[in-house]
């Protein structure tokens, strides 16, 4: 056992250590900040930042426990953990305590968990126990669907608990599968699907129609290059188009504008088919591909929005988009966090001396939008540094990732910096209105046990992995 603790203390990366406590000590005295009072002692139970005190201490009493465990543990077990995590999950939605609109929590006695910061783990774990087999081919259709099971099944169980946030946080996980050989394709594809859906909000139907047939014969150019070929295509497309439009004027007038471009575009379907069949053009038919799922992505966007978005989350998404304006209402809590922040200034009002904090003018303070509170009293120079230490923390998560000889550690090692990134940009993006407000915390600053727990437990796996990184972990 003395052996063991020698070798951690002499192996763990004592920088991301330090760090780490760096960060949970601001942490606590901007949480502090937030929830002050004076009538409260400072570690009264009955405050947040008394309570935060105490979650700080069971933290660093979880990451001890990890740093002890046997590094083979977490690849041994990572299937195992993985399966525990999804039936809490799924306990959850039976017997789960609501909060704030989410049933994402258990009640233990005085203490709230919220299993989904612990499910991060259990796929990070198991993605990279999967992608580190030597039978996986990450080119492979039958990787890429086991690998987006991994991350979709936790999402799926979380989304049905209406924490769209936390749900939305496993799509991070595909960078790891990136790094790992994914095809870039697919990353055009995802942004292609989110700025669909932007554009599905701003613009009708017939429009986004126009621009995907638009790209199609864009695209169609660039990989064949003949315009005669070209010209065909586009002439079959424009006369399809005109006969439905002549047809729906005479038929149903009545009818929405995209209907003869639908019309017309599936007629002309069966000839760019032939075309591409004739001519052995893999590229023009995966082109053909894309465009018609676009389409019918594009009309799932309606439903989707209407019917699986919460209330609170369409209009948020409005106020972003500038569909709606409503400062008093979807568009207060973000309105209060920039007039916050900007109020701050070059270096802020001092500690403790934020008046848009004190007054409780922001809500959410101390938990999603406790950057606000940084901005107010730390100023630009404040945020600044922050963000500096964020960036440091997620350099040293690469290069850690990199050294290392185990494919597996590697690869949990990307998850980790990928859960990070996606929490630091999403929730600074929300409070400063570049990003819909979708209620994930700040790592190591947003008040909460259950967030801080599963930062610690996701940070110091990887770190006890790395001081095991000369052996094959699989």
């Amino acid at each position: 056992m003395e052996q063991r603790g020698s070798s951690i203390l002499q192996n763990i990366d004592w920088f991301t250590v330090i760090l780490y406590l760096v960060l949970i000590t601001l942490g606590w005295f901007n949480i502090y900040s937030a929830s002050y009072s004076a009538d409260h002692a400072s570690f009264s139970m009955a405050t947040r930042y008394g309570r935060q005190m105490i979650w700080i201490g069971a933290a660093v009493v979880i990451a001890i426990v990890v740093l002890v465990i046997d590094s083979k543990f977490y690849s041994t077990f990572a299937e195992l953990i993985y399966g525990a995590l999804m039936l809490i999950l799924l306990s959850v939605l039976l017997f789960g305590s609501t909060v704030n609109g989410a049933k994402a929590w258990i009640v233990l006695g005085p203490i709230q968990v919220q299993p989904a910061e612990f499910a991060k783990i259990a796929a990070s774990l198991t993605l990279a126990k999967y992608m580190s087999r030597y039978h996986f081919r990450p080119e492979s259709f039958k990787s890429m669907m086991i690998v987006f099971g991994i991350c979709f099944l936790p999402s799926a169980f979380i989304l049905l608990q209406n924490d769209t946030g936390s749900a939305l946080v496993f799509a991070a996980l595909l960078i790891a599968y990136f790094r790992e050989g994914m095809k870039p394709i697919l990353f055009i594809l995802g942004l292609l699907m989110a700025l669909l859906f932007v554009l599905s909000l701003l613009f009708e139907l017939h429009i986004i129609l126009i621009v995907i047939e638009a790209l199609a014969f864009v695209a169609f150019f660039v990989l064949r290059d003949n315009h005669k070929e070209l010209g065909i295509s586009f002439l079959i497309l424009l006369v399809t188009t005109a006969a439905a439009f002549g047809l729906c004027r005479w038929l149903a007038p009545q009818w929405p504008k995209y209907v003869p471009l639908l019309i017309g575009f599936g007629l002309a379907i069966p000839y760019y088919l032939y075309y591409t069949y004739r001519h052995k053009l893999g590229k023009i038919a995966a082109v053909i591909g894309i465009a018609v799922a676009s389409i019918g992505f594009t009309f799932s966007v309606g439903y989707f929005f209407d019917n699986v978005l919460a209330a609170h989350q369409r209009a948020r998404i409005n106020h972003l988009l500038g569909i709606e304006v409503d400062l008093q209402g979807a568009g207060y809590n973000v309105n209060q966090s920039m007039i916050a922040i900007g109020s701050g200034g070059l270096t802020g009002k001092g500690y403790l001396q934020g008046t848009q904090t004190k007054f409780k003018f922001v809500p959410e303070q101390s938990t999603d939008f406790i950057f606000c509170t940084i901005g107010e009293e730390w100023g630009f120079m404040g945020t600044t540094l922050l963000l500096l230490l964020f960036l440091t923390l997620l350099v040293r998560l690469l290069v850690l990732a990199e050294r290392q000889k185990s494919k597996f550690s590697r690869i949990y090692g990307y998850c980790v910096a990928s859960i990070f990134f996606f929490h630091i940009a999403v929730n600074v993006g929300m409070t400063i209105g570049i990003a819909p407000v979708i209620g994930i915390p700040l790592p190591f600053f947003s008040y909460g046990g259950s967030s801080l727990w599963g930062f610690t437990m996701l940070l110091f796996i990887f770190l006890k992995l790395d001081c095991n990184r000369m052996e094959l972990i699989t």
